[in-house]
């Protein structure tokens, strides 16, 4: 279904930057004019926030993991997201399903084939416009995410973790090369900023 407006996803390692760029996205946008509808995953709605609670709190198998995720993200959809690009906005969210490929399938091991069942029973092949991935090898992230605040549940795990996540984003980025563009966010945050107003300019 084509909507007038535009879904821009941020994804990346916990700790590649995408809290810094998200706000410049929002105001380059707005500063060209459009509704700007800024929001994340796990979480963006009343129902999706209580489950990000316990995603990012409680112990729980990885198969109710990757249920809860997409259980949240039908919920986004339906109450946030698609209305949005209906009335012509444009969403801008921390996370969407390629998160899922990356954390529930490249670092929890759950078979793709069983995220993409999901992903097609809850999104009927709507996806984003845009994707911007964040790249970063782990021990960077590790180190800003030591920085920047008490670790969650997902941000505990170990460094073969991140890196079988870190694999299954360039994965998803080899795959879809004309929706997921790849940023080198060792780079200075006005050289990432550049490169994100060039790929907006482009979309909008």
């Amino acid at each position: 279904m084509t909507m007038p407006g535009r879904f821009i996803t941020l994804e990346g390692v916990d700790g590649a930057g995408k809290s810094t760029h998200l706000g410049f996205v929002a105001d380059w946008l707005r500063q060209r004019g459009k509704e700007v509808i800024v929001t994340r995953e796990p979480g963006g709605t009343p129902l999706g926030e209580t489950l990000r609670e316990l995603l990012l709190h409680r112990e729980m198998a990885a198969d109710t993991e990757l249920l809860l995720m997409f259980a949240a993200r039908q919920e986004h959809l339906a109450a946030l997201i698609q209305p949005a690009l209906a009335r012509g906005a444009w969403v801008v969210s921390d996370r969407f399903t390629d998160a899922s490929y990356a954390y529930q399938c490249g670092g929890r091991g759950i078979a793709a084939g069983r995220i993409a069942a999901l992903e097609s029973w809850v999104q009927h092949g709507f996806a984003p416009d845009l994707t911007l991935l964040f790249d970063v090898p782990p021990e960077v992230a590790e180190a800003r995410r030591s920085a920047a605040r008490t670790a969650d549940r997902f941000e505990r795990e170990a460094d073969s973790f991140f890196n079988r996540v870190r694999n299954a984003y360039l994965d998803r980025a080899r795959a879809e090369p004309g929706r997921i563009h790849v940023l080198d966010a060792r780079q200075p945050i006005e050289a990432v900023q550049a490169e994100i107003g060039q790929l907006l300019q482009g979309l909008a």
